[in-house]
């Protein structure tokens, strides 16, 4: 993980509503990249879970999750 990793840090989906608008693009990069990262090692398919990045973090922020 890179030294100033949001993913990292992140401990609940709850913690989205702190983060301002290019920490969620910053985050999104990190999930796509450690996308990419674990299929390159264990194969699988890549496409369909690089397309719902930002709608998995739009769900979350929308609904209030984890709740």
């Amino acid at each position: 993980m890179e030294e100033n990793s949001i993913l990292a840090a992140l401990q609940s989906p709850a913690q989205l509503r702190g983060l301002e608008g290019e920490q969620l693009r910053q985050l999104a990069g990190e999930i796509r990249r450690t996308l990419i990262k674990t299929v390159s090692e264990n194969g699988g398919h890549l496409s369909s879970n690089l397309g719902v990045v930002e709608l998995t973090l739009a769900l979350h922020l929308c609904f209030d999750s984890p709740e």
